[in-house]
């Protein structure tokens, strides 16, 4: 099946981004909130490591499986 080994490419490939690269976001809260005063903080968080994995561990089944398939 082709669209097995590109997703199988593509998702390894995006795990394989997150695993040496890492990605981060930040959050905006808001922990304080008086009549019109508001205190908010920001905290970046780093997308976790086992993301990264699970997802190039499932590109690279799907990769072998479209190979398989042909």
């Amino acid at each position: 099946m082709r669209v097995a080994l590109i997703s199988g490419a593509v998702l390894a490939a995006v795990g394989a981004f997150l695993l040496l690269v890492g990605v981060s976001y930040t959050r905006e809260e808001s922990f304080f909130k008086l009549g019109g005063f508001e205190a908010k903080m920001q905290q970046e968080h780093r997308v976790p490591d086992w993301i990264g994995g699970v997802a190039l561990g499932a590109g690279l089944v799907l990769f072998v499986v479209g190979l398989k398939k042909r």
